[in-house]
């Protein structure tokens, strides 16, 4: 279940009508993606309201363009299943477990 209460009702009144809620992650690139051919653009600045795709050659707006990859992306999930993530090529950010190092280990091994 999402985390907040304002996704709450959205949730039970889905369940109390029969239907489902996909959650897209956070982090999946709906604004960078081309919602005609699929092309990922690497960097997109925030500013930047519309822009237009290298690879097709369309010109999109950003929200439109947003909310036609998402409907594209719940599409698949609702025919294939599985989970709306973007694949990540590595990670940014630092994890927030901390890293212990192994004990260091002096002298011989034992037998």
């Amino acid at each position: 279940m999402p985390r907040g209460r304002s996704s709450v009702p959205c949730w039970s009144t889905t369940a109390w009508y029969g239907r489902e809620v996909i959650a897209v992650d956070q982090w999946f690139p709906s604004s960078k993606t081309c919602s005609d051919c699929g092309l990922l653009l690497d960097r997109l600045p925030l500013g930047a309201r519309g822009w237009t795709c290298p690879g097709c050659g369309v010109t999109h707006d950003r929200d439109v363009n947003a909310s036609r990859t998402i409907l594209a992306a719940w599409l698949a999930v609702a025919a294939c299943g599985g989970g709306v993530r973007p694949i990540r090529r590595q990670s940014v950010r630092q994890s927030s477990v901390k890293q212990e190092t192994p004990p260091a280990r002096v002298g011989a091994p034992l037998p």
